[in-house]
């Protein structure tokens, strides 16, 4: 409805009901909701009008290839703020908006129940109800408008003469149901906005991811393995539950400024180099590294990933070596310094000779970004539908939105993971845009305080309507102080952390399982002989390892549906700084977990633990069963103060599933 003119007042255009703070909504309505799935969408509104008449307020959805909307009734939840709910049930794009206008006939039905509980004569409001319904019949179609015609009649005819059956034709609730869908459109308010839900299949929303370079997959340091050695190395993957076996780059590796072992500039004859600096004259994005084998061994590994139940992720690294084809065949693609040489990737006084950064602001943009998407699609086509994407931050916003948009529209089961270490509103505009999951700074939280803003941020604000959070304790590039210090015992803590806060996380390994915690140097995140510039052989039968306890973290994870998603996280009260306490349960809590982790990897420490007895809806005056996921010891707990004792080395957390006795 257009605003009124001055000096017009057209009362019967006007549209009474006011819907504004339509929530979820993101940036306006710039941006998508995320969920996965058959997953819901609680949508929330503010809705009110002068006077004092009933209102009507439905949520209205439908799949972006559908015509017709559905409607839900929205529920009012007090305040003037209503409340609706839908699932998202085919893997495409929805829209969804609000609609609301009165409802006289609720409003005269709730108004008859008044004035018959004192005792007025009714006889003229029957008259009333009669028209409303009569003018409901003239909206409706078929037997729906029969029966509203026959009830209208009814009111009418013992409108006076028997007024107890009139009021039980007015009250009937089969009356009041055909009557709750008919509201007149002349008077109804549409929200102005058709806000938007992208939706993903259900490996967006949970999943465990496993990194792993394959030429280390070897048993001789001075052998490169090949993906037929990643075959053999899937059983082991597999059997600690992972979903996701994530490959750094495995394209070429430029010859000319090769790094060698730890980052040295002067690398040796036999130096393999870091697979990030992709490309030389034997190929580039679309090739693969010929000691590593043929696109046929690729596709293989593919297949018997699958075979075991795991995807292959690959890195999406938009990067040059000097020597790439692109660099000889597009030099347009490249900053060009005055001296004629093409601009390495520098963070000063950091040099990074070995890359060479890509140029999206040139004359051949347009072209850059297409040659750039075939390389997506291409690599789909031999069977890859998740991509980790290397920095990018470090590329337009506008170009990811327009890449993963375009990707999507031809295989809408891909999906791309953000690993942008990055300033927050940078990573959450990438969230937006796009991306499907993203790195966090989980590792460099460390305290509970840290830890409880910083996921509550991720999980109670508006954040978590698009940003997907993938936790990793540990990188190729990453290896924080507190592993460092912390030895295994930080290992498993940083583990149960990110295994139970985060629906969604990795780890690299089988450095992580095996605690590699030793820095290049003091200060430094970067490891000592790190796999990034060559090869590393893993002894994966060692009695020390972890795979273990990842192994059966992974299985309390897939058993558990509280653990499949964020939403549901709550932190609790703990009388000790070094214990961390928080919740997850599926919406019927049916399944209900309880984290209690020792963030102290050197010392015993223990507490009494606030246990939400009104949120998990138990009787404070009974016993309730915790029992350990992780042992499988049981404890009978009663009330909301409860005691806990944690041990690193031994006992590092517990992962209790709660439930009533009966």
């Amino acid at each position: 409805m257009s605003p009124l003119q001055a000096g017009e007042c057209s009362l019967g255009r006007i549209r009474r009901v006011i819907i504004e703070n339509v929530r979820p909504e993101i940036d306006a309505g710039r941006f998508p909701i995320k969920r996965t799935l058959r997953e819901e969408v609680e949508v929330l509104a503010d809705v009110f009008a002068d006077g004092h008449d009933e209102l009507s307020v439905r949520l209205l959805y439908r799949a972006a290839s559908e015509a017709d909307w559905h409607g839900v009734p929205m529920k009012h939840m007090g305040n003037d703020l209503w409340r609706g709910c839908f699932s998202v049930s085919a893997q495409e794009p929805y829209v969804y908006t609000v609609e609301a206008g009165p409802d006289p006939f609720r409003t005269w039905a709730n108004d008859l129940v008044k004035r018959n509980d004192a005792a007025q004569d009714l006889s003229l409001q029957f008259l009333i109800g009669a028209e409303l319904v009569l003018a409901a019949a003239a909206r409706a179609a078929g037997a729906v408008a029969d029966r509203l015609r026959q009830a209208a009649v009814q009111l009418k005819k013992f409108h006076d003469s028997e007024p107890k059956k009139a009021y039980e034709i007015a009250r009937n609730i089969q009356l009041a149901e055909l009557m709750a869908g008919l509201a007149d459109p002349d008077t109804t308010t549409r929200y102005e906005k058709e806000l938007r839900v992208e939706v993903d299949r259900e490996r967006a929303r949970f999943s465990a991811w496993y990194e792993m370079f394959p030429r280390s997959c070897t048993d001789d340091a001075r052998r490169h393995g090949t993906f037929q050695d990643c075959v053999r190395r899937l059983d082991y993957v597999a059997s600690m539950g992972f979903d996701i076996l994530y490959l750094p780059p495995i394209h070429p590796i430029g010859e000319i400024e090769r790094k060698g072992k730890n980052n040295s500039p002067t690398p040796g004859p036999d130096d393999v180099g870091s697979p990030w600096a992709i490309g030389s004259v034997l190929g580039g994005h679309k090739s693969i590294h010929s000691q590593l084998g043929t696109l046929d061994d690729f596709k293989r590994l593919l297949s018997e990933a699958r075979q075991r139940g795991l995807e292959v992720a690959l890195d999406l690294a938009f990067q040059c070596a000097p020597d790439h084809p692109y660099v000889r065949e597009h030099k347009e693609w490249f900053r060009v310094r005055p001296d004629g040489s093409v601009q390495y990737a520098e963070n000063p006084p950091k040099k990074y000779q070995d890359i060479y950064p890509l140029n999206f602001e040139g004359d051949g943009a347009q072209q850059l970004a297409e040659e750039l998407k075939s390389v997506v699609l291409y690599w789909i086509e031999q069977g890859v539908r998740i991509f980790r994407v290397d920095n990018p931050h470090t590329k337009p916003f506008a170009f990811w939105e327009w890449l993963i948009a375009e990707v999507r529209r031809e295989c809408p089961d891909a999906l791309f993971l953000s690993e942008a270490f990055t300033r927050p509103k940078i990573m959450y505009r990438l969230a937006k845009l796009g991306f499907t999951q993203s790195y966090t700074y989980f590792a460099w939280r460390n305290t509970k305080l840290e830890l409880t803003q910083y996921f509550t941020e991720l999980t109670r604000t508006n954040v978590r309507e698009y940003f997907r959070a993938n936790l990793w304790p540990n990188t190729p590039d990453i290896l924080t102080e507190s592993l460092q210090l912390g030895g295994r015992p930080a290992f498993m803590i940083r583990l149960v952390l990110a295994a139970t806060l985060g629906a969604n996380y990795g780890i690299y390994g089988p450095a992580f399982e095996h605690f590699e915690n030793r820095p290049l140097h003091s200060g430094s995140e970067e490891y000592l002989d790190s796999e990034k510039y060559q090869l590393r052989v893993w002894d994966l039968e060692r009695p020390d390892s972890l795979k273990d306890l990842i192994s059966r973290i992974n299985r309390i994870r897939k058993d558990n549906p509280a653990l499949q998603s964020d939403k549901s996280l709550r932190f609790h009260d703990v009388d000790n700084e070094q214990l961390i306490a928080y919740s997850k349960n599926d919406e019927k809590l049916d399944n209900i977990i309880l984290v209690i982790v020792n963030l102290d990897p050197l010392r015993k420490q223990s507490g009494i633990v606030d246990v939400p007895i009104e949120l998990f809806q138990l009787d404070p005056d009974k016993e309730f069963q915790v029992r350990d996921l992780l042992t499988g010891e049981s404890y009978r707990w009663r009330g909301v103060r409860n005691y806990v004792e944690l041990a690193p080395g031994a006992r590092p957390a517990h992962i209790f599933c709660v439930r009533r006795l009966v």
